[in-house]
């Protein structure tokens, strides 16, 4: 099933992301997490993809076994900073030929050492190459505070709008942890013309050190709020889960409080964080 088909059905929609093992050895015991994320029946699960194409084949086979064992819609990311052209053709074939209706398209993060292709520069050059030879689903990302290599704010939503005009059919956030800086985005990009769906993506913090690390690789802004949930709670691995659980929560909750239809869970490959937060808004998703 397509995603733009699922986006458009008159409910919440709840979706996860997992990522792939950097090593083969790891795989069956990620299969294994991902199969008990996939008995919480979100609505999809997207698979990441790792720096330069580093987890390709593992992407393809975790997102391909995932869909066909469990039956829940899957969408794997891909990214073209260092790939060629007839590389990115095979995958793509791959993806239709196991029953695959569905892919993130990114540009990626420049491998260390430089890119080493030249064939897509950006993200948009993926989504015109995936939407000239697939009949594919395609998802994008987009940034409620401004891509970091962005000179401002209105120039992302600028090339955020090429992307949705070359093909996207919905997109999906970075995660925040500030609502009213989604609630600002969403008008920003609406009054850009950009209408494809949105899906809010959260980012349930329940270790003080993924918190340091969410901010060095994507600048989010953190609310005094939060900062003190993770001063207070960070050396109390428990106390810290639980608090973020319901961080996570509540932001859900007011979301769906102002009318935002779609919610894209970063679950970090922890079933049990994902199953807290579902059990907390059972409820608001009928």
């Amino acid at each position: 099933m397509k995603i733009k088909d699922v986006l458009q059905q008159d409910k919440v929609t709840f979706s996860i992301e997992v990522f792939p093992p950097k090593q083969a050895s790891k795989f069956d015991t990620v299969k294994q997490t991902v199969e008990t994320i996939a008995t919480l029946s979100p609505d999809f699960i997207s698979v990441t993809y790792g720096a330069g194409g580093s987890t390709v084949g593992a992407t393809g086979k975790l997102a391909t076994e995932v869909q066909q064992d469990t039956g829940v819609v899957v969408m794997p990311h891909l990214t073209c900073v260092a790939s060629t052209k007839e590389e990115t053709a095979g995958i793509l074939s791959s993806y239709v030929e196991h029953g695959i209706e569905n892919i993130m398209a990114l540009r990626g993060d420049i491998p260390e050492g430089g890119r080493t292709s030249h064939e897509f520069e950006h993200a948009v050059d993926l989504i015109h190459f995936i939407r000239e030879h697939t009949d594919l689903c395609i998802g994008g990302a987009c940034y409620p505070e401004g891509h970091p290599e962005s000179i401002s704010k209105a120039d992302d939503i600028a090339h955020l709008k090429e992307k949705v005009d070359a093909g996207v059919d919905f997109l999906t956030t970075q995660m925040f942890f500030d609502n009213t800086i989604f609630y600002n985005f969403l008008y920003r990009i609406r009054e850009a013309g950009i209408e494809v769906p949105v899906l809010a993506g959260i980012m349930p913090i329940t270790d003080a050190r993924q918190l340091k690390r969410s901010i060095q690789l994507s600048g989010t802004n953190v609310p005094e709020r939060f900062r003190a949930i993770v001063d207070h709670f960070g050396s109390n691995p428990e106390a810290m889960k639980q608090a973020g659980i319901i961080y996570a929560s509540d932001q859900i909750i007011d979301l769906v409080a102002n009318g935002i239809r779609h919610i894209h869970l970063y679950s970090m490959n922890k079933p049990e964080v994902a199953e807290g937060i579902l059990r907390n808004i059972t409820e608001l998703l009928k």
